[in-house]
């Protein structure tokens, strides 16, 4: 990974039948497209939804330490120590 990778919080609504379902969602990217990017697939993956379906309201880089996804946790602690 050549790049800085940094902590992202998105959050936003995807449609589920005829609500819609609010989200909040923690990766690991280099910047804010491929947060996005992570969340799009993240959600299509896991939710079947198109990327059409998905809104996202707010973006922000968030320290590690706030976040409560393991998958954050895993690298930023797996990459303190080198």
């Amino acid at each position: 990974m050549g790049a800085y990778m940094k902590a992202w919080r998105i959050a936003g609504a995807f449609s589920s039948g005829r609500a819609q379902q609010p989200f909040s969602i923690d990766v690991v990217a280099a910047d804010e497209d491929g947060a996005l990017e992570k969340v799009k697939s993240l959600l299509g993956s896991r939710h079947r939804v198109s990327r059409r379906q998905i809104s996202i309201d707010s973006s922000q880089s968030i320290d590690p330490t706030e976040s409560s996804d393991p998958s954050v946790q895993h690298h930023f602690k797996s990459h303190s120590t080198g």
